[in-house]
């Protein structure tokens, strides 16, 4: 089942993809789904960030390539390594993701999102599927050059356009074993699989939760493989992940 929220006109409700339809549901789909009658086709709507997240817990250096590519003594972490990208950090399919004035390299970091489905906190390891409600394409976009200058990721990580998401949630999915690709302007620049995760998603979700109480909506991005890149003002950049779809995004200046 792909969940996702749109907007027509000026009202903003969550749906299920059928087909080129979106057949609509009576709140938010964090309990149980119920339809509410209503039924547009996808030419009608405008399809936003499948969720409105308190916060997205990121992960860095969780693909072993990725790890050599950034660290030169290629030293795999003992946990996992968390950061927070702010909610305001948000955007959906098809939008654009704006170049601040004070980065000079602003890169792409294809990446699986998990979306939490209902309050998890200290959650077993073997209990975390309880907690998940589906899958969505995530870039972890990164002001490169301002992550070196500081020493820490807040300001590189947290500006707003930086977290692109969606561009549905994908509810029946196994998170084990999925290509994962990442596009700029048509060329494939990231290709990896989620098998490869150093920590996979069961113990990510135990992990955080024993750190912090994780809300409906909440994202956990599960970090990215090797072949990160710059992208400029004008550049399209596309997340493809197997069995989810594409998050297509577009660089343009502040």
């Amino acid at each position: 089942m792909k969940i996702v929220r749109f907007a027509i006109e000026k009202k903003i409700q969550y749906g299920i993809l059928d087909g080129r339809y979106v057949r609509g549901i009576k709140g938010k789909p964090y309990r149980d789904i119920k339809p509410s009658g209503e039924r547009y086709g996808l030419d009608e709507i405008r399809l936003l960030a499948p969720c409105t997240p308190s916060k997205i817990v990121a992960l860095g250096l969780n693909y072993h390539s990725h790890i050599t590519e950034m660290r030169q003594d290629a030293k795999t972490p003992a946990n996992p390594i968390l950061f927070i990208k702010p909610a305001t950090s948000v955007i959906g399919p098809e939008d654009k993701i704006i170049y601040p004035p004070s980065s000079t390299r602003v890169d792409y970091e294809g990446e699986m999102g998990v979306v939490i489905g209902k309050k998890a906190q200290w959650v077993p390891e073997e209990k975390w599927r309880e907690y998940v409600l589906g899958y969505t394409c995530f870039n972890d976009v990164t002001a490169r050059d301002l992550q070196s200058a500081d020493g820490q990721w807040t300001r590189s990580k947290g500006f707003d356009t930086f977290a692109p998401m969606g561009p549905w949630i994908e509810t029946e999915l196994n998170p084990g074993n999925l290509l994962l690709e990442t596009y700029l302007n048509g060329e494939r620049k990231q290709q990896s699989s989620t098998s490869l995760l150093v920590f996979p998603v069961p113990k990510l979700v135990s992990f955080i939760s024993h750190v912090m109480t994780l809300l409906p909506g909440d994202v956990i991005a599960t970090g990215t493989p090797a072949g990160i890149g710059p992208m400029q003002s004008g550049d399209t950049v596309e997340v493809k992940i197997e069995g989810i779809g594409t998050l297509r995004n577009y660089v343009v200046k502040f």
